[in-house]
């Protein structure tokens, strides 16, 4: 294991905690953002801790970093015009404040509330819309439900057209969006109603002789692969040092892997309801979030679990136990080939690693899976589940922008745009990357049957020209090689990315969203390693106005052919909700892959046992 990459354990997060209350000179109402593991090239040889805090009453947001072994405290500073990530501590807050704040109580007794303890409300990032009213305030914008008992669906009745706006700096409400009183869904929909059935025998997955993995703290070996399970506040799971063996070598493949961010952007232009825009990773954080697993649900099998240390926002240590889950999977066939002419017949089944996390971001649940193959390839899944944000109906009929999906309950169109980032290190840190496309050429002399298929590959020089979009009707993917080591064939090894569930956004580029989650109009960027450069939409996301992240760091155009890469894949599901999402919304699934392509000399599992 490598320990400069562990994720921050009890003793790390309370000394790192220590250091800065010691030497940063907070004033009493500073709190803690971030207390994570630090992964910038300042102190490289030293493990160190990433440490952001906030202070209300000058409201400014800090960083710097503390290093363990000398329990020093460097490049404490100010970081100018942005706003620290909403932190958990603080939606209850807000809420709190809600319930006692008089005119909001008004708002409720003018639909015929009287107990604002019944009122969930949920605070989410304001956005930047340009407000004056709200420029250099901590602003976040309130959605509010009606739950009577505790067993009902908390989304189930939405509190249409009321939002309180809260300072969250002041601890107070600024004033309160009162767009008008519509009927309150009547269904609170508790979602254990029904009773459940017992018509399908249980399945077991046991492994007699054990698991086929073997872990060393956070350090997993497996087959031939070889990983290093990490944790980040925001990103959530991390996996480092990504390699597999090959004839006895260990060969590497990525050093660092990650989704780094997370946009959710509604197309409801009515009302408040271009408010929701949700950067799930930046604005929130995706490890804060994660949930404690549970074996026969979350993950089933012989399972290995990773627990996770984080903080509250006094900088208290907090376990999330079983944050992290590890399996195998039986994955079916492996190859098979049969010749009845001769009478072969040979197959060899097929098996995974499994290693996943999941986080609960106010309505939506998150699965995050890492896939590993016999044959070297690298899936990735995000499964999403959870309740569809829903609005109450106006009217009998649904918007021409939502779906009605329960009762005087509608859902508004949606995206849930990720973005995966790749720090490549294959065979070695210069690396490439190209474009693969495929064409069909004109009837005529070099193609006089109309079958013939054209292969164009375009290398990358700069970070401009690799900033790429999928493309279907020419079966478009693309790949990262090293022009430093052959295959057998004289080829650069290489490994290919195909992009799987995928869309492109429907927001407008000038829009505040469209400027502030600018990647999510390429699915591939290409970026030259800089240790700083982690997160798409920039360190800061909430309430920025835009242009931070790829946009800013690809404008210098930095070559990119054999050096130090990074490679940003953008995933877009399109969320057209329907009635069977409702009351909770079965898995739908989003995934890509990374495959060998000339990476090794020939099929690396024909050592595998197989049945003839």
């Amino acid at each position: 294991m490598n320990p400069l990459k562990a994720p921050l354990n009890e003793t790390e997060i309370r000394q790192a905690v220590s250091a800065v209350k010691r030497d940063a000179g907070l004033d009493d109402s500073a709190w803690f953002e971030t207390i994570s593991l630090d992964e910038s090239d300042r102190f490289p040889e030293q493990r160190s801790v990433y440490v952001c805090c906030y202070e209300p009453a000058s409201n400014r947001t800090l960083a710097g970093l503390v290093v363990l072994e000398t329990d020093a405290l460097h490049d404490w500073h100010h970081i100018e015009g942005v706003q620290a990530r909403i932190v958990p501590d603080e939606f209850t807050m807000a809420c709190e404040l809600a319930r006692q704040d008089q005119e909001f109580l008004k708002a409720l007794k003018k639909r015929g509330l009287d107990d604002a303890s019944k009122v969930l409300v949920e605070s989410w990032s304001a956005g930047n819309f340009g407000n004056p009213e709200e420029q250099d305030h901590r602003i976040a914008y309130g959605h509010c439900w009606l739950m009577n008992d505790a067993g009902d669906n908390p989304y189930a009745r939405p509190i249409a057209n009321l939002h309180p706006v809260f300072d969250l700096a002041r601890r107070e409400i600024i004033r309160i969006d009162d767009l008008g009183v519509v009927p309150i869904p009547p269904d609170p929909g508790p979602i254990r109603r029904l009773k459940q059935r017992d018509d399908l025998t249980e399945i077991s997955i046991t492994q007699p002789e054990g698991p086929s993995f073997e872990v060393d703290g956070y350090r997993v070996k497996w087959h031939d692969w070889e990983l290093q399970v990490g944790f980040a506040q925001r990103d959530g799971l991390v996996l480092y040092d990504i390699g597999i063996n090959d004839g006895g070598r260990l060969r590497p493949i990525m050093k660092r892997a990650s989704m780094a961010e997370m946009v959710v952007p509604y197309g409801d232009p009515r009302g408040a309801n271009f408010r929701r825009n949700a950067f799930d990773t930046g604005e929130y954080g995706i490890g804060v979030a994660l949930d404690s697993l549970a074996l026969g649900c979350d993950c089933l099998g012989h399972i290995h679990y990773f627990d996770v240390w984080t903080h509250d926002w006094y900088g208290e240590p907090r376990l999330i136990n079983n944050a992290v889950c590890m399996h195998e999977e039986d994955y079916g066939i492996l190859w098979k080939y049969s010749v009845p002419a001769v009478g072969q017949a040979t197959v060899t089944r097929s098996r995974r690693l499994v290693v996943s996390s999941i986080a609960t971001i106010g309505n939506y649940v998150y699965g995050f899976f890492w896939y590993f193959y016999l044959d070297g390839t690298i899936g990735v899944e995000v499964k999403a589940t959870g309740i569809p944000f829903p609005s109450a109906m106006e009217n009998d009929s649904s918007s021409p922008y939502g779906r009605q999906i329960g009762d005087q309950v509608e859902s508004h169109v949606h995206q849930h745009v990720f973005s995966f980032r790749f720090d490549m290190a294959l065979d070695g840190e210069r690396n490439s990357a190209s474009e693969m496309n495929f064409s069909t050429l004109p009837g005529g002399d070099d193609n006089p049957h109309g079958n013939a298929v054209r292969t164009e590959e375009t290398r990358f020089n700069n970070e401009q020209q690799a900033q790429r979009e999928i493309n279907a009707h020419s079966a478009r993917y693309w790949r990262v090689l090293n022009p430093n080591v052959n295959n057998r064939y004289g080829e650069p090894v290489a490994y290919k990315l195909i992009p799987g569930t995928n869309s492109f956004p429907f927001q407008q580029p000038d829009s505040s969203v469209g400027q502030r989650a600018a990647f999510m109009y390429k699915h591939l960027w290409v970026t030259r390693y800089d240790a700083d450069e982690l997160y798409p939409t920039g360190w800061f996301p909430n309430q920025h106005a835009g242009g931070d992240g790829l946009p800013k760091w690809t404008r210098a155009d930095r070559a990119i052919d054999n050096e130090h890469i990074v490679v940003w894949h953008t995933v877009n599901y399109h969320h057209w909700p329907r009635p069977e999402d409702w009351p909770v919304q079965p898995v739908v699934y989003a995934d890509f892959h990374w495959m060998p392509d000339g990476f090794f000399d020939e099929n690396p599992t024909m050592d595998m046992p197989r049945r003839e």
